[in-house]
């Protein structure tokens, strides 16, 4: 409807011009013998006569007993052939009428201008019933006499602006819709350093630890228009504000908006310890996202990739394949087939969509990841994982935000797979966050782990979203899955410190704790962190120091199927347990410039699997926790004792804010020190350079 107006509102334009003493128009055969000035009254009647004398009113208007009219715009092309260019009228059969009336028509001689055929266009009414009409000849001017338009012709150019302006209101230039809206701030730990101190001011009732955040719970904080504004570069062209300010595809209505952009994450580097040549990523995909109405919006990414990365990164991403021949899962992406002899093919797809009943419920439905914790790692849930499907409910009052996220997991090892199907597991998390008062916020998590085992399938009993799961894990029996705990806390001692903390139980034995003799039933972690904003009075330098320490079997558990996992990747720490690290990240900005130093010192304690010591250490959360060597005495860094170290400085420049694409280059250091060497435990020292473009939407972990 709205191109045909738009059609019609061309040619008003053409009916409105003057005609020109050098125009004749088009000639019914039977007006040959007309003089020169009676042609178009004798063209304008013939025209009547045809239409009035053999358009049928179809019988449902009849019945309905309609009173209106039918104006039509018609056309005679060089050809001298009628073509109905638009029909307005009440019944869509009204329509179809008038059309096959035109049809009918003889051709004529077309219309010439100084002596060349030409097109020429007209505008008539018809009112119904045709009963009811008298033939006035002297009214119809149908010519393109811009003095002597009829009042048909007004009347037609009227409706038809009111519908251009119906058009034109339904259209609005983009006012950067998302940020008022309920999706996700793409989550990026570089990316969210933007706006981590306007979230973490005194006295602010932000909740900060479940992520990703909702762009409208941030916009409170942080003027995400100011920021683009201050960002924009003055360009004139078309292209110019697409690739420096503005989304691909913006569009925006009264009651809709959405955009569109490619994916970029074009990488090449050079791995100083590996065989091969060069390392690269190669990422192509489309990013899009929009709202209908106010309370729902949709989000989806769709990535193509292939890749080849640091040797110690495809080891690791090898070691974890699933069952079927597949060679590889790439960390943090998902299961990978080869590419060439040496490289990864690896798609990856996420969506969601997000509803917002009221001001204090936002329900998500998607295939994603999720956050929960201030730190750069997270001891609750992380997104070291590839993506699964979620349901996530955020409920807001008062100083109470809680998080209710329900999982569907796979496990992809051999030893669970039955006729080439994974196992499919399930995780339903709590997690409470209360600002106790203007610095101070406590947190409250809950886990369990359960497996779609005998049949059981998703379990009814954890949907309850009041905590707490162990009451329900007794109902259903202890065995049935696998329960974790926790509390985190945040203290802001001003507007630029802040402390964070994170404590994990998987199970405890206060009998044994009293002991102090470290026994492997004291399954627990915890985390301890610090920022720093505009450290040393440097505005926009941000500095982060944090430590974590999980003790050997945490997240394990006697069902194997039962551990805290998915894809053969944790669902918490990315090093699973029996580990203890420093992690030390500076940020700093400066209008589109960004760098990024980060120093990971740790200690991590693996299996020997050598045929001749083949327990459980507590490292690999994937294997039984029964097969342990001792049950006292149980320490962190037990097995192989491996010092790591992980450095990295990155910097780049930011092309284009709308879509967050950004030019970099990062140059990095691992040392993978063993106290001894196994088949899987190998000594690595290497420096990766790297460099490339990237839309930057989620977090890449090479800090294995």
């Amino acid at each position: 409807m709205k191109f045909y107006t738009f059609i019609l509102m061309l040619c008003f334009q053409t009916i409105a011009m003057a005609q020109d003493d050098n125009e004749k128009p088009p000639v019914f055969d039977s007006c040959n013998e007309e003089s020169i000035d009676n042609m178009q009254k004798c063209f304008d009647t013939k025209v009547f006569n045809l239409l009035f004398n053999n358009y049928k009113v179809p019988e449902k208007v009849t019945k309905a007993d309609y009173r209106g009219e039918v104006v039509i715009l018609f056309e005679v092309d060089k050809e001298g052939s009628f073509r109905v260019m638009y029909v307005d009228a009440l019944y869509p059969e009204l329509k179809t009428e008038a059309s096959r009336v035109f049809k009918e028509f003889p051709k004529v001689t077309p219309a010439t201008y100084n002596g060349n055929a030409t097109y020429k266009q007209y505008s008539i009414s018809l009112k119904i019933p045709l009963e009811n009409q008298t033939v006035v000849t002297e009214d119809l001017a149908l010519s393109v006499d811009s003095e002597n338009k009829s009042q048909e012709l007004n009347a037609l150019e009227i409706a038809a602006k009111k519908e251009m302006d119906k058009v034109k209101a339904d259209y609005k230039k983009y006012d950067n819709s998302e940020y008022a809206s309920q999706l996700n701030i793409p989550f990026s730990h570089e990316n969210y350093s933007k706006f981590d101190r306007a979230t973490n001011l005194i006295g602010t009732n932000s909740h900060t630890a479940s992520k990703p955040f909702i762009y409208e719970d941030v916009s409170a904080y942080h003027d995400f228009n100011s920021e683009n504004e201050a960002l924009k570069k003055e360009k004139k062209t078309w292209l110019g504000k697409k690739v420096w300010n503005e989304h691909l595809v913006q569009l925006q209505g009264k009651e809709y908006w959405f955009t569109v952009d490619p994916i970029f994450d074009l990488q090449a580097g050079k791995d100083t310890d590996a065989s091969f040549g060069s390392t690269f990523n190669n990422t192509r995909g489309v990013f899009v996202q929009g709202g209908l109405g106010k309370k729902f919006n949709f989000s989806a990414s769709v990535y193509e990739n292939q890749g080849r990365f640091a040797e110690y990164f495809n080891q690791y991403a090898e070691s974890i394949r699933p069952s079927g021949g597949d060679p590889a899962i790439i960390p943090g992406r998902g299961i990978a087939k080869q590419f060439k002899d040496d490289a990864y093919d690896y798609p990856v797809a996420e969506a969601y969509l997000s509803y917002t009943p009221s001001k204090f419920i936002n329900v998500q439905f998607g295939h994603g990841k999720n956050f929960i914790g201030d730190g750069y790692r997270s001891l609750f849930q992380s997104d070291a994982a590839s993506p699964y499907p979620y349901l996530k409910l955020n409920t807001k009052f008062w100083k109470i935000k809680y998080t209710n996220t329900y999982t569907w997991l796979k496990d992809v090892r051999a030893e669970v797979t039955e006729d080439g199907a994974f196992l499919t597991k399930y995780i339903a998390n709590h997690y409470l966050s209360w600002n106790v008062n203007k610095r101070l916020n406590l947190g409250l998590f809950e886990s369990v782990i359960w497996a779609n085992t005998n049949d059981r399938g998703f379990d009814i009993n954890y949907l309850n979203p009041i905590i707490f799961y162990r009451a329900i894990e007794f109902e259903t029996g202890q065995d049935a899955g696998n329960a974790i705990v926790g509390a985190s806390g945040k203290y802001k001692f001003n507007d630029n410190f802040n402390v964070y903390s994170q404590f994990v139980l998987d199970e405890f034995s206060l009998t044994d704790a009293k002991g102090g003799e470290g026994s492997w039933k004291n399954k627990f972690g915890l985390q301890l962190g610090a920022k720093y904003y505009n450290a040393f009075k440097v505005k926009d330098l941000v500095l982060q120091a944090e430590y974590n320490a999980v003790r050997p079997y945490t997240y394990s558990h006697n069902t194997v199927v039962l551990n805290y996992a998915h894809n053969n990747q944790p669902m918490a720490h990315l090093w699973g347990a029996n580990f203890r690290e420093l992690v030390l990240i500076g940020r700093y900005r400066y209008k589109r410039w960004f760098g990024e130093a980060k120093l990971i010192a740790g200690i991590r304690g693996f299996d020997f699997n050598n045929g001749v010591d083949d327990f459980n250490y507590g490292g690999d959360i994937f294997r039984d926790e029964i097969d342990r060597p001792f049950d006292s005495g149980v320490e962190i860094g037990q097995g192989i004792k491996t010092n790591t170290i992980n450095a990295s400085v990155q910097g780049g420049y930011l092309i284009n804010p709308a879509s967050n694409l950004k030019v970099f280059a990062n140059i990095s250091y691992r040392n993978f020190n063993p106290e001894a060497e196994t088949m899987s435990v190998l000594n690595n020292s290497t420096v990766w350079f790297n460099f490339g473009i990237r839309t930057d939407l989620f977090n890449w972990y090479f800090d294995l």
